[in-house]
């Protein structure tokens, strides 16, 4: 199954400039291989870094998170509407190359456990061929609340 950013967009709530996957190219229930253009116009490369730009490993690791929630999504069925997936946990982190404007990252994100509302994921991001960030991560898929009406905003 390949995915646009419409497609992308109705199953998991990020959107621009926090939607850090541009195409799914591959989603089965037990791996998914996800592209994110790193485009020189991102509003975190004015200062990150001036004068060389970088994406930071954060969004890196945010990228694969997203992956796998498009992965969760799929398998259980969510509608996004009623249920959020969170990230709970980061584990095993390594950063093993610049990722720098120009540069296509293709995410690679497959299931270590799945269950019905936590799950742990192993992500690889890479540029080339060559392996630029990896992880291991928790999510935790929840019904949403909806907001107190009496609640500040």
């Amino acid at each position: 199954m390949e995915l646009d950013v419409q497609a992308i967009e109705a199953l998991i709530p990020h959107r621009y400039p926090f939607l850090m996957i541009d195409r799914v190219e591959l989603l089965t229930e037990d791996r998914v291989v996800a592209r994110k253009m790193v485009t020189r116009n991102e509003p975190y490369f004015d200062g990150h870094y001036p004068g060389f730009p970088v994406m930071p490993g954060v969004l890196q690791v945010e990228a694969m998170a997203q992956a796998g929630a498009l992965m969760a999504s799929h398998v259980l069925k969510i509608d996004p509407s009623k249920t959020v997936i969170y990230l709970m946990g980061v584990d095993k982190v390594r950063f093993r190359r610049a990722v720098v404007p120009g540069d296509q990252l293709t995410i690679e994100v497959t299931p270590l456990r799945k269950g019905a509302s936590v799950w742990k994921l192993k992500g690889q991001a890479r540029v080339g061929g060559e392996l630029a960030a990896e992880a291991e991560f928790i999510a935790s898929i929840v019904p949403r609340k909806p907001r107190d009406a009496a609640a500040p905003e």
